[in-house]
């Protein structure tokens, strides 16, 4: 029996987050420049958003890029930026094709004009779709997240639009940017690191993590369906007792 057949459709996390790690592990592994990696790890995305569609996962949410990303060497920052761009103008009418609608969270300003006005596009192309939404965290920090949401309140406090005894947790995830999104469940880091690098950090508070030895460009939906049937084993308990969730 695959994982697949293992997975209890009935109890399937309605949103997955996903670090996608090993890029340039792997590619060194193969002999190659570090880019290689990244653009095998593309093929790893679009395995994985199918096998979301595929069982039923109506969010999924992918760390593409982070603000400590931008310290990397210039050339490689400069690749992933093409290869976003290529990869986003490629793949829009294919999300159409699925009922997949494309979203990002992030400093988006901060990105290179082109895949600004790139991305827009393919969002606005996909906005209607509902099967499944991909989000892409690019230029994104949960601190800075956390941040901006602060400042958003302190803001809305001054101009006398609500009051501080009125900001509460559901006040303060409004202001992030992922108010539409529902919390992740499940959260898979691949590659063998086992820590959640600043992301979605207010959002993860009871997710479910889950941490693979296998570098993103060898992970493929099997491994996501794996991941899952592990997920469906654990008891989420949010603070109870196992006898009060009977």
């Amino acid at each position: 029996m695959d994982f697949k057949d293992q997975i209890d459709i009935k109890r399937l996390p309605e949103h997955i987050a996903i670090i996608m790690d090993g890029n340039g592990r792997w590619a060194k592994n193969q002999g190659k420049f570090r880019v290689f990696g990244h653009e095998s790890g593309v093929l790893s995305v679009k395995d994985i958003v199918e096998g979301c569609v595929e069982i039923g996962i109506k969010y999924l949410t992918v760390y593409a890029f982070s603000t400590e990303n931008w310290n990397r060497p210039i050339e490689e920052v400069n690749a992933l930026m093409e290869l976003l761009i290529s990869t986003i103008n490629q793949e829009a009418e294919t999300l159409n094709k699925n009922n997949i609608k494309l979203n990002a969270i992030g400093d988006l300003k901060s990105l290179p004009q082109k895949c600004i006005e790139d991305l827009a596009d393919a969002m606005d192309k996909t906005k209607d779709n509902v099967k499944c939404t991909l989000t892409l965290a690019l230029s994104y920090s949960a601190k800075w997240e956390i941040v901006e949401a602060a400042r958003k309140l302190a803001a809305q406090v001054q101009e006398g639009k609500i009051r501080v005894e009125q900001i509460d947790e559901q006040l303060f995830a409004n202001q992030l940017t992922t108010v539409n999104i529902p919390d992740p469940e499940l959260m898979i880091r691949t590659s063998g690191e086992h820590r959640i690098s600043n992301y979605l950090l207010w959002q993860m508070a009871y997710t479910e993590l889950y941490f693979t030895e296998t570098l993103w460009p060898d992970f493929r939906r099997e491994h996501l369906f794996e991941a899952i049937v592990d997920y469906q084993k654990r008891e989420r308990r949010f603070g109870k007792i196992s006898e009060q969730l009977n």
